[in-house]
């Protein structure tokens, strides 16, 4: 084997934010956690992860970074007033409410590298009560305070390798 070549795995992240390889799921919190941290977006478009001399590939449907659950916190009247973002692993993230986007039929934002982040099915269902519409468009309410979902300019259809 040649000393310079690398070796190179292959994983693939499904729509809940769940990290496979060779069909198994990799459930190690501190893996997960490293991935999503190191993980950068090629030239070509593909997202890897170099580790200790290997080339990490991911497949990913639109983004890698999924959010898996939405945890409010609540002022002493019970009123939600600021939302954290769980991702594999065991990350989490304060939720920038600003940076809230519809992309087609889903909700995005923006994690805190700057990547583009999608919601699961779950975090969306929990953050489903505080998303209203009305003749001003769609928003998130936190507290007394509204904000706007806008469109995303930034698509993140289809599979990318």
């Amino acid at each position: 084997m040649n000393a310079d070549a690398m070796r190179e795995y292959r994983y693939r992240v499904d729509g809940e934010g769940r990290v496979f390889h060779d069909g198994t799921e990799i459930v190690d919190p501190a893996v997960l956690r490293f991935f999503l941290r190191a993980m950068r977006r090629t030239e070509d478009g593909r997202w890897l992860v170099v580790c200790q001399g290997e080339r990490n590939w991911f497949e990913v449907d639109g983004t890698p970074f999924v959010v898996q659950r939405a945890r409010l916190t609540r002022d002493g009247d019970g009123r939600p007033t600021a939302v954290e973002l769980d991702f594999a692993g065991g990350l989490r993230e304060t939720l920038d409410p600003t940076a809230l986007a519809a992309d087609g039929g889903r909700l995005v934002c923006r994690n805190r590298s700057g990547q583009l982040a999608r919601f699961g099915r779950v975090a969306l269902q929990q953050l489903a009560p505080l998303l209203q519409e009305d003749g001003r468009g769609a928003a998130l309410v936190l507290g007394d305070a509204r904000y706007p979902i806008a469109v995303a300019a930034e698509a993140s259809h289809g599979p990318q390798r």
